[in-house]
């Protein structure tokens, strides 16, 4: 199993069975609800697969904003719009950046229908809001996955685990490995960090927690490790890090939350080709999984491209046909992903 179709895997996993069963309360509450998202981080880190436990009620709240992300530039005005008609600049915080762009991300409000404005007849611009943003997100769950962890991978792994665990972003860090069998899993006698925890994933994509998190202090201040000594016996470089303050994370965690519920994990879609006559979608045991007839395998997003040596665009009758896969089956594909995403976001309606 490719790294790409394993982290599918763990993500259609946790989108099914999150929190893991039997994992305690430092793992998850039952009545939390869960959105799952794949290959979506920081500007120095990504990570394979991130779950927001939410509040059911919040969630539902959420829709209002529609399906597609709010950005840091659209949190800022959405969170801070008045309830009554207020000139913008006495409504909103200073953002620290020239109100030109807070102006631009006030007309894209507006256009997306998430606050209404109106023009004064001395040109200034009032906002008020239609709804309060809520408080929806619960915790942050950060998933790395690794298929085959042996110990080449988990050296590499380790370091980028530690600053994960050092920054306490996310509210637990975990490792996601193939399940193997043996008496003692590989995985827990790797150089992964302790506060990790460890999940096994068998050939049906059922996955046990071997080891459990630790919490991480995401209200406390976190540390960013810039730079590490490479070790060795002449190697007496100190470590360089800086802090980071509770407010920035606080900011970049809903960042991310926002950018989960609007992307979620089945996006792969927009970068494979779908419209490839040899693409299919196979319901295993899994879940669902992007596959190539012609070459009999699920293919990586890599290797799903207009350069494969195997792809044949869909023939224009496919294309031209009518229900139910209206516009050819790589299209139908396309509006049965974006149906399932839309159907774990309660109160969105059915349609995009």
């Amino acid at each position: 199993m490719s790294e790409f179709t394993f982290e599918l895997t763990v993500c259609q996993w946790a989108e099914r069975e999150w929190p893991p069963a039997g994992g305690g309360p430092e793992v998850g509450d039952d009545d939390r609800t869960a959105v799952v998202a794949r290959q979506i981080g920081t500007k120095r880190r990504r990570w394979d697969t991130v779950v927001v436990e939410c509040d059911p009620e919040g969630l539902r709240r959420r829709a209002n904003f529609g399906l597609a992300e709010l950005g840091s530039d659209l949190l800022h005005v959405v969170r801070n719009a008045p309830a009554e008609w207020t000139w913008y600049r006495d409504a909103l915080p200073d953002p620290g950046y020239s109100w030109r762009y807070v102006r631009e991300a006030i007309h894209e409000a507006a256009d997306r229908g998430v606050v209404e404005t109106r023009r004064l007849s001395n040109n200034r611009i009032e906002i008020r809001r239609k709804w309060a943003y809520p408080d929806w997100v619960e915790r942050i769950v950060a998933v790395e996955n690794k298929p085959d962890l042996d110990a080449s991978a988990a050296r590499a792994l380790g370091p980028q685990l530690e600053r994960d665990v050092a920054l306490s972003l996310a509210d637990e860090v975990w490792v996601a490995t193939t399940e193997t069998g043996e008496t003692v899993e590989p995985a827990l006698i790797e150089d992964v960090p302790v506060e990790a925890g460890v999940l096994t994933v068998d050939a049906a994509g059922e996955a046990d927690v071997s080891w459990h998190p630790r919490s991480l202090a995401v209200d406390d201040p976190g540390t960013r490790i810039l730079e590490r000594p490479s070790g060795g016996d002449r190697d007496a470089s100190a470590a360089r890090f800086e802090y980071v303050d509770p407010e920035w994370k606080a900011d970049k965690r809903l960042e991310l939350a926002e950018r989960a519920y609007g992307r979620g994990w089945r996006a792969y879609a927009d970068t494979m080709r779908p419209d490839c006559r040899h693409f299919r979608l196979t319901d295993e045991s899994a879940g669902f999984l992007p596959y190539c007839a012609a070459k009999d395998c699920h293919p990586t997003a890599g290797e799903c491209s207009g350069s494969c040596g195997e792809f044949e665009p869909e023939p224009p009758v496919w294309r031209s046909g009518d229900w139910p896969i209206s516009g050819g089956p790589g299209k139908g594909v396309k509006r049965l992903l974006d149906r399932q995403r839309r159907r774990l976001r309660p109160g969105l309606d059915e349609e995009a």
